[in-house]
C-alpha cells in the first residue's frame, strides 16, 4: 500500500512514518509534503496513493485548500489538533482523523478502518466528503447532522440512510439494528459517540445502551416507577425501557 504524508513538523511526519512501518512493513510512505504548495504540486503531478495523511495547519495555509486545487478520489486521514468542533465535523461528514500526538492504537484501528472499506470494491465519493466537511466547519453556527450511517454486512461495509437504522445499541460493542431487524456491527466506540452525530428531532438517547429511531416507535406505556416501555416496529417480542429522569422529554420528542 503506498502512502503520503502532508505534514510541516519533521518530527511528527518521521514518528507517523515509524509507525506506519511497525504496522505494516509493507505499506511504502512514497512522499513526505510540507505544505499547501507542495501537495497541489505533486498530487498533480503523480499518481494517487493509496491513502494520504495529511495534516490540517500547514507552513503556508490550511490543508483544505489542496483539495479545492485537486480533484481527490483517495481516502484522506486527518491528523489534527483542532477543537470538539472541528472533530465533530470529521464525524458528521464521515472523514477520518486521527487527533495529535497520533497513538499506535488509534493509528492501526484507522488503517484498519481503511482496508475494510476500500480493499471490497465500495466505492467512496471522497471528494464529496471533503466538500461537505470544509462547508461544514466554514459554517460553524449552521449544526449539521449524519444522514447515513456505515455499518458491517457479510464481508463488506454497508452505507445505511438513517430512515433504515432502527435504533443503536451496546452490548460490548456497538451495533445498528436495521428496520428489517438486521443486527450490524458499527465501528463506533460508544453511544455517546452516535448521540453527537444524530439528529435528535429524528434519534432520541433512550438509556445507556440505546437511541432509537421516532419512526419506528410502535407503542409505549408508562409504569408505576415512572419509566417508559418503549415497542418498536421492527421486532414486536423487544421493547426498550426510557429512565423516569428521560420520560417527559421522551413524550415531548414524540409529540414535536
Amino acid at each position: 500500500m503506498n502512502v503520503i504524508i502532508i505534514e510541516d513538523e519533521s518530527l511528527i511526519a518521521k514518528n507517523l512514518q515509524r509507525l506506519l512501518h511497525e504496522i505494516d512493513a509493507e505499506i511504502k510512505v512514497i512522499a513526505v509534503l510540507d505544505s499547501v504548495a507542495s501537495s497541489v504540486k505533486w498530487l498533480n503531478a503523480n499518481p494517487h496513493p493509496d491513502l494520504l495523511f495529511v495534516d490540517i495547519q500547514l507552513s503556508d495555509g490550511i490543508s483544505f485548500d489542496i483539495f479545492s486545487q485537486v480533484k481527490m478520489d483517495k481516502p484522506v486521514i486527518f491528523t489534527t489538533a483542532y477543537n470538539d468542533y472541528a472533530i465533530r465535523a470529521f464525524k458528521v461528514n464521515s472523514v477520518d482523523y486521527l487527533l495529535k500526538p497520533i497513538d499506535k492504537e488509534y493509528l492501526q484501528a484507522a488503517l484498519l478502518k481503511f482496508k475494510q472499506h476500500y480493499n471490497t470494491g465500495i466505492a467512496s465519493d471522497v471528494t464529496g466528503q471533503l466538500k461537505e466537511l470544509m462547508q461544514t466547519l466554514a459554517n460553524p453556527n449552521e449544526k449539521k447532522y449524519k444522514e447515513r450511517f456505515l455499518a458491517h454486512y457479510k464481508s463488506g461495509i454497508v452505507p445505511l440512510p438513517e430512515n433504515k437504522v432502527a435504533y443503536f445499541f451496546k452490548d460490548t460493542i456497538i451495533y445498528l439494528v436495521t428496520v428489517d431487524n438486521e443486527k450490524l456491527v458499527t465501528d463506533y466506540s460508544t453511544i455517546d459517540e452516535i448521540e453527537e452525530v444524530v439528529n435528535p428531532k429524528k434519534f432520541f438517547r433512550s438509556n445507556r445502551q440505546s437511541i432509537i429511531q421516532i419512526d419506528q416507535v410502535e407503542t409505549y406505556k408508562k409504569h408505576d416507577t415512572g419509566k417508559i416501555e418503549v415497542h418498536l416496529k421492527c421486532d414486536k417480542t423487544l421493547h426498550i425501557d426510557v429512565s423516569r429522569e428521560k420520560a417527559n422529554d421522551f413524550v415531548n420528542w414524540l409529540d414535536q
